[in-house]
C-alpha cells in the first residue's frame, strides 16, 4: 500500500459497456431529462423488497415530503413525510430522513423533493445486490499478477501478465545458511495488495481469512456463483479458485528449511503509475517475521479444512496446507517475537525497502487466530491450550495489525464439532460477540444518516470503507448466533453507506453507481487509457487525517465524514486494498445469502 498506506463514479446511465463486460446486467428503465441532485444521498444500487429502505437529503429545504416515482417522474408510486431536520453530529450540516420502508413493490424508482430534485435510479427486488457481490469478488480476478487478464474475463479491461515472480532474490534480511543473500527463487501468482504492484503476507492474512469465512459461512449461495473468471467452469466454486491464486503464492513464500515466512515480496522501492507489464523493477523476498508466520499458519490451517472437501479437484491441497500451517506454527513457537522493523532493516541491509511496512508489535491477537484455526482443522486440544483465548474482555474489530476476532468467528461457526476443551469459552464468546454488536447497535437512530458506521468520529480512519464492511461482518456473525434481524438490517445499513448514504454522496465501489469513485489511487486504472477505473475495487473512502498523510492537494472538507477526495493522488482516502474488499465480499454476500431467511426478498424461508 503506497507510503506505506499500512498505519470512479459511473452512472445507470453509461453504465451499459461496463456492465455487458464484468457479467453484471444493466437495470430497466427510463430517466428523467434533468440530472439527479447530489443533496439526496442514498444506497444508488437499490433495496430489498422488505427491508428498511432510507435516503437522506442534505442541506436547507422547506419542503415536509418527498415522493417515490418512476425513473421519468410521470408516475408517483408513494409519498411519505420528511423528518424534521437535524444537525449532522460531525458537519453540523441540516439532514432530514426519507423513510420508504413499508413500500415494497419491485421495480426502478427516483426518490422526487420539491425544490430539492430527484435522486440517483435505484431498484428495489430481491437479489439487489447480487451484482455488487460478484463484483467485489470479482475486483480480486483484476488484481492476479503473473497472469493475462484476456478480454474474455476482464471485458474493456484487459491486460497483459505482469510480474513472473520466478526469479525472485532472496534479501539480505532474509538470508540463512540455505539460502542466502541473493539466492533466486519463485513465488509467482498472488493478488497486487493495493493500488501498488507489492505482495505482503499480513494483509494477504485478513484478506483470505475473510474470504475463506465468507465461504465457510455461505457454501450454498457461493456454490452457485459465476464470476467469468477463467477457472469458472470448473468444480470448485470460483470464490475457492481466486482465493486459490493467492493461496498457492503465499505457500511459496514459506522458507521449506525452517516453516519461517518472508514477511513481504516487493521492489525496494514502489514502482511509478504503470501498468504492470512494464514495471519490472528487481523483486526481492524480505525477512521472516513472527506476524507474518502466524497469519500465514491462520491461513492455511482454515484452507485445509475448507479445500479437504475437493480434494479430487485438488488432490493433496488439503494436506499440503496443514503441512504448511504446523511448519509455520512451530517456526513461531521457536521465534515469538520477531518484529518487521523496516527502519531498523535499512540501516542494516542494502538495498533500502521503502514499500509499506505493515509492522506489528504485539503478535498475542495473531497466535490467538492461529491457534483456533489449527485446534478447528485437527481438533488437537495442544494449540487451544498453547495460548491465552480470553486474555480480556475486548472484542476489536478486525484490521491487518488485529486478527483476534477472525478466531472468535471460527470457533462460533464451528462451535458444535469441537472438542470439550473450547466447549467452556463457547457461551462466553457468544456473550461478548452480542455485547459488541449492540454496543455497535446503540445510538444508530441518532445517527443523521441511520448508519452504524460514523456514529464516531473514530471510525474516519485510512481505510474507513473496511471499517463500515467489518462492522456489518460483524453484525452478521451476531446474527447468525441469535436471528435477531435487527443485527441484519443495522449490517445492511453499513452497505447502504458503502454505496451513498454517506456524508459524501459517495458510492466507493468503483463501477457501482451514478456518483462512485471514479479516480481510486490504483496504477492499472491510472496507467490503462481507460476512462472508468477498474470495476469492483473498493476506495478506501473517508479519512479523517487525509491531507496530512499524502500529497494530494484539493482536500476542502472540515468534517472527519466529508474528508475524501476522488483524485488518484490521495492515496490516503481513495487508494484501494484486499483487505477492504474482502469484507465487503463478506458483507454484499452474506446479504444475498440471508434476504430470504430474513424476509428481505418478501418471502421468509
Amino acid at each position: 500500500m503506497d507510503l506505506s498506506t499500512i498505519t470512479k463514479a459511473v452512472g445507470l446511465l453509461s453504465l451499459a459497456f461496463l456492465f455487458s463486460c464484468s457479467g453484471v446486467q444493466q437495470k430497466p428503465g427510463a430517466t428523467a431529462a434533468q440530472p439527479a441532485t447530489e443533496a439526496i444521498r442514498l444506497n444508488q444500487i437499490g433495496f430489498y423488497p422488505k427491508a428498511p429502505k432510507i435516503a437522506v437529503v442534505v442541506g436547507e429545504n422547506e419542503g415536509d415530503k418527498f415522493y417515490l416515482k418512476t425513473p421519468d417522474l410521470s408516475k408517483t408510486v408513494y409519498s411519505g413525510q420528511l423528518t424534521d431536520t437535524k444537525p449532522a453530529a460531525l458537519s453540523n450540516r441540516p439532514t432530514r430522513v426519507a423513510d420508504f420502508s413499508e413500500f415494497s413493490e419491485p421495480g426502478v424508482y427516483v426518490i422526487d423533493i420539491p425544490g430539492v430534485g430527484h435522486s440517483y435510479t435505484f431498484e428495489i427486488g430481491p437479489d439487489v445486490h447480487e451484482d455488487v457481490a460478484a463484483a467485489a469478488l470479482k475486483g480480486f480476478y483484476y488484481q492476479r499478477m503473473s497472469a493475462d487478464l484476456p478480454e474474455q474475463y476482464a471485458g474493456k479491461w484487459p491486460r497483459p501478465a505482469g510480474h513472473p515472480d520466478n526469479k525472485v532474490l532472496v534479501h539480505p534480511s532474509a538470508a540463512t545458511a540455505q539460502r542466502p543473500a541473493g539466492t533466486v527463487i519463485s513465488a509467482p501468482r498472488g493478488w497486487y495488495d493495493a493500488g501498488d504492484y507489492n505482495k505482503y503476507i499480513v494483509n494477504s492474512g485478513i484478506s483470505m481469512g475473510t474470504l475463506l469465512s465468507a465461504y465457510e459461512d455461505f457454501p450454498q449461495y457461493y456454490k452457485s456463483q459465476n464470476l467469468n473468471i477463467p477457472e469458472s467452469n470448473n468444480t470448485v466454486p470460483d470464490l475457492l479458485d481466486e482465493t486459490l491464486w493467492n493461496l498457492r503464492w503465499m505457500l511459496a513464500m514459506q522458507d521449506p528449511n525452517d516453516g519461517g515466512v518472508y514477511h513481504k515480496l516487493t521492489a525496494p522501492a514502489f514502482e511509478g503509475m504503470i501498468m504492470p507489464a512494464d514495471a519490472r523493477k528487481v523483486r526481492y523476498v524480505v525477512q521472516k517475521g513472527t506476524a507474518a508466520t502466524l497469519d500465514f499458519a491462520a491461513v492455511m490451517a482454515q484452507a485445509s479444512r475448507i479445500y479437504k472437501n475437493y480434494e479430487q479437484a485438488l488432490p493433496g491441497l488439503s494436506d499440503s496446507c496443514l503441512t504448511a500451517a504446523t511448519k509455520a506454527w512451530a517456526w513461531a513457537q521457536k521465534n515469538p517475537d520477531v518484529v518487521y522493523a523496516q527502519d531498523e532493516m535499512n540501516k542494516a541491509y542494502d538495498p533500502d525497502v521503502t514499500t509499506g511496512a505493515y509492522g506489528d508489535k504485539d503478535f498475542s491477537d495473531e497466535f490467538i487466530w492461529a491457534a483456533a484455526e489449527l485446534y478447528t482443522t485437527t481438533h488437537n486440544d495442544s494449540y487451544y491450550t498453547a495460548v491465552n483465548m480470553l486474555p480480556d474482555d475486548k472484542m476489536l474489530l478486525p484490521s491487518w495489525p488485529q486478527v483476534r476476532l477472525l478466531a472468535y468467528y471460527t470457533l462460533l461457526r464451528n462451535s458444535n464439532n469441537l472438542t470439550p476443551v473450547a466447549q467452556h469459552d463457547i457461551a462466553e464468546i457468544k456473550k461478548r460477540l452480542v455485547h459488541f454488536a449492540d454496543e455497535l447497535l446503540d445510538g444508530t437512530a441518532a445517527n443523521a444518516y441511520r448508519t452504524v458506521m460514523g456514529k464516531s468520529k473514530d471510525d474516519y480512519i485510512w481505510g474507513s470503507s473496511a471499517v463500515a464492511a467489518n462492522q456489518g461482518v460483524a453484525l452478521v456473525q451476531a446474527y447468525q448466533i441469535t436471528g435477531d434481524k435487527k443485527y441484519l438490517q443495522s449490517a445492511l445499513s453499513n452497505l447502504d453507506y458503502l454505496l451513498g448514504r454517506n456524508a459524501t454522496g459517495y458510492s466507493f465501489l468503483t463501477g457501482y453507481g451514478e456518483k462512485s469513485t471514479m479516480h481510486p489511487h490504483h496504477r492499472p486504472s491510472v496507467a490503462d487509457g481507460i476512462e472508468e477505473p477498474v470495476p469492483g475495487l473498493l476506495s478506501g473512502g473517508t479519512n479523517a487525517n487525509a491531507p496530512k498523510q499524502d500529497n494530494c492537494t484539493g482536500y476542502t472538507a472540515t468534517s472527519p465524514d466529508e474528508m475524501y477526495l476522488d483524485a488518484d493522488c490521495s492515496y490516503a482516502s481513495n487508494e484501494i486494498a484486499i483487505n477492504w474488499n474482502a469484507p465487503l465480499v463478506y458483507l454484499a454476500g452474506a446479504m444475498e445469502a440471508l434476504q430470504q431467511e430474513a424476509g428481505f426478498s418478501g418471502a421468509a424461508q
